[in-house]
């Protein structure tokens, strides 16, 4: 099965490739570190004496944030060396800002073909693999198991596209679901998914989500308060805030912020838009909506503006804390899949959200069940349930202390992570 695999990787790649590289040179960022790509892997240190060393692949940004407490564990526990891969230039970039002291080496995952596979993996030399949530590459298992070192998926999930997917092409699994030595599920109704497709059942276990157990630096007011002055914002007022936003979703925000103005709330409006490369698109939107504006990525704002837009790498976690009340994006039609609303409940921040939410199905089933979220079915809506919890201080801070009793019932994943990790390097 791998090489019907290594034959089509190829040609298919060669008609994917100018896609890829247009959507690459949009984005940007990704000249440095370009040659990971086909294998070349940065310098590396001789291994230290005793230590095990683990490749850790993490996607990108969200995946990247969620890892902190392993690789800080290794650090701790001193016998364990990590080199984490990415695949995006943002994650590749808040990778290198906080984890250098954390790993041996950071580079980009190569593409998934034999000769580039192989090559990256004679020059780390990994005793355990780990893959990061929907991270599963048939080449890298497939080298993985040729030298007998075993694999691990972590905070494991299936979207409901990739299980109706997987389901279609069920066979061309089979190398994953034997070459996978452990899949730490991230919520039950993963693990029969993974079940289903043909996983062992022995190889299955729900350890939790990953992300429930990340620890957010939580800012000082005097910090609060610098951060709003330098995008833009009042000293004082409420804060509503798009948390990465789709297209679509902008505009009815920007609705729901002209909305509650005229009922006479004193509030401003942070839009985070997911991808960073939209701002010209976005800055059209704003123009149109006759509001003053500030890009974050434009310097120290000079004056205060209607609306601020963070449109930078990282950021999305102090920017939430400035927020009273926060949507999150991806969730209205005709988008699907919904970005995570996790770090605003952990932040104890009354959150809404679409219909679509399909990426975070059991996150936001839980946060319904504890009455931490406000579920808005059309954009409509999301403009009056938005002024509707911006003019009633009570309802925001109900959801907002179920948010907070949300997180703390549902933490635990690194531990139980962290358990099955050491068996296996054991």
């Amino acid at each position: 099965m791998i090489w019907i695999y290594r034959i089509l990787f190829l040609p298919l790649l060669l008609l994917a490739s100018p896609y890829y590289l247009w959507r690459m040179r949009r984005r940007g960022g990704y000249a440095e570190g370009f040659w990971h790509r086909f294998g070349e892997v940065p310098p590396l240190p001789a291994k230290a004496t005793g230590a095990k060393r683990v490749w850790l692949q993490a996607v990108s940004v969200g995946e990247i944030l969620a890892i902190a407490p392993l690789l800080e564990a290794f650090k701790r526990e001193g016998h364990t060396e990590v080199y984490l891969t990415t695949t995006t230039s943002t994650g590749y970039q808040l990778a290198r800002e906080k984890y250098a002291a954390l790993t041996v080496g950071i580079g980009y995952f190569p593409l998934d073909w034999w000769a580039f596979s192989r090559r990256a993996w004679r020059q780390v030399a990994p005793d355990l693999a780990i893959l990061m949530e929907g991270e599963r590459w048939p080449e890298h298992v497939a080298q993985a198991r040729a030298q007998g070192v075993p694999v691990i998926s972590i905070n494991a999930r299936l979207s409901d596209r990739s299980f109706k997917r997987s389901m279609r092409f069920q066979w061309a699994l089979r190398p994953l679901a034997t070459g996978i030595t452990r899949v730490l599920c991230a919520a039950k109704r993963d693990e029969q998914r993974f079940k289903t497709l043909g996983f062992p059942a022995g190889r299955l276990q729900t350890t939790g989500n990953l992300k429930l157990d990340v620890t957010i630096p939580v800012m000082s007011d005097a910090e609060k308060v610098a951060l709003r002055k330098e995008i833009g914002l009042p000293p004082a007022g409420l804060v509503l805030l798009g948390s990465s936003t789709w297209p679509g979703e902008e505009t009815a925000l920007l609705t729901a912020l002209k909305s509650a103005r005229e009922r006479g709330l004193r509030v401003s409006l942070l839009l985070v838009p997911r991808h960073a490369e939209r701002r010209e698109e976005l800055r059209g939107v704003l123009e149109k909506s006759g509001l003053s504006f500030h890009f974050r990525s434009s310097g120290a704002a000079t004056e205060t503006v209607d609306v601020a837009v963070g449109d930078t790498t990282g950021e999305l976690r102090k920017f939430t804390q400035l927020a009273d009340l926060v949507f999150t994006g991806k969730s209205l039609a005709p988008h699907d899949g919904g970005q995570t609303p996790v770090e605003a409940a952990v932040l104890g921040k009354p959150v809404l959200h679409g219909p679509r939410m399909t990426n975070f199905r059991d996150i936001i089933r839980t946060l319904t069940e504890a009455g931490a979220v406000r579920k808005v079915e059309t954009h409509s809506e999301l403009i009056s349930v938005a002024v509707e919890l911006l003019q009633d201080e009570a309802q925001r801070a109900k959801l907002a202390a179920a948010a907070r009793e949300w997180h703390e019932a549902n933490r635990g994943a690194t531990e139980r992570t962290l358990a099955v990790i050491r068996q296996e390097l054991a």
